[in-house]
């Protein structure tokens, strides 16, 4: 079946006039896109199934098996019986951002490959092409970082978001990016929702006698990712997550544990700063007045 325009107008009309309570399309790398911006401007109650969550529902339910009708019931059955928040549209600015750094992404993991295996490479010749390999790689993400950047400042709600997230040392253009275009409910949750959302809350891992520890679970992982490198440059030029950092290690914490909680300090720390609107410096002193541009 053909995903075009022409096939989600003919969707839209037919469930228009249906008593729906909920429609789920499943995460498929871009494809449902289309779809999901038609169904939500027909103002149609749509939901985006985590593909994940919807293997392990389908294996508890006994459905081993997959093909298109049975992906559907089984879709139908998960969001008549999970929790599953409903799908928002994206302005068009997010939509490009988020597609930019996905680009990017793509560009950095092959560029780190090539470098990872040109360690490895004797001849001259080879060793030469990957270096040409890596250079054009660097220069293309060069190219995407300016353009991200071009965008940001053609943009007033970015810009401005921009301006907050960036005012914390150690958040820089692909960290503060990325949470404007995959974490827009920044400022809108409690600390400990915005947690769990990341992926950086600690859950109970215990059983009967065992006494497990606490280990973190979910989230998104692209946030989770682009939060992790802002930690990891947060040791070195953030002053008060540096002290926070010492703190953990000196109390004897494990360096994985010590990540983590960086990372669920920063994040709570940044979404304070989104709810109140205000920078860095006014949010360490408790002010709540209006920022001043940068």
């Amino acid at each position: 079946m053909r995903n075009d325009a022409a096939v989600w107008a003919k969707l839209v009309a037919r469930l228009r006039g249906l008593a729906i309570a909920a429609i789920g399309l499943e995460a498929s790398g871009g494809y449902e896109r289309g779809a999901m911006r038609a169904l939500l401007a027909a103002l149609l109650p749509t939901c985006q199934v985590n593909p994940f969550k919807l293997r392990q529902f389908a294996k508890a339910s006994g459905i081993l098996a997959k093909g298109d009708r049975l992906d559907a019931r089984v879709i139908a059955s998960f969001i008549a019986i999970m929790p599953t928040r409903p799908a928002q549209s994206r302005p068009p600015a997010i939509e490009r951002l988020a597609e930019m750094l996905a680009v990017r992404r793509q560009l950095n993991a092959e560029k780190v490959a090539i470098e990872n295996a040109a360690r490895l490479l004797e001849e001259a010749m080879l060793q030469l092409l990957s270096r040409r390999r890596v250079a054009r790689l660097a220069a293309d993400i060069d190219m995407l970082d300016h353009h991200l950047v071009e965008m940001v400042e053609t943009d007033a709600a970015l810009a401005d978001r921009y301006r907050l997230l960036t005012s914390m040392p150690a958040v820089g253009l692909v960290p503060a990016c990325t949470l404007m275009a995959l974490l827009p409910e920044l400022g809108t949750m409690s600390r400990k929702q915005v947690a769990a959302l990341v992926g950086v809350a600690p859950y109970a891992f215990e059983s009967g006698k065992f006494k497990g520890l606490r280990c973190i679970w979910g989230g998104r992982a692209r946030v989770r990712e682009a939060l992790c490198m802002a930690t990891m440059s947060a040791g070195n030029w953030n002053p008060v997550l540096k002290a926070f950092r010492k703190r953990l290690k000196d109390a004897g914490k494990m360096a994985k544990v010590v990540i983590v909680a960086v990372m669920r300090k920063m994040i709570t720390m940044l979404n304070a700063m989104v709810r109140d609107d205000v920078v860095w410096a006014h949010h360490l002193h408790g002010q709540h007045s209006v920022p001043t541009a940068w």
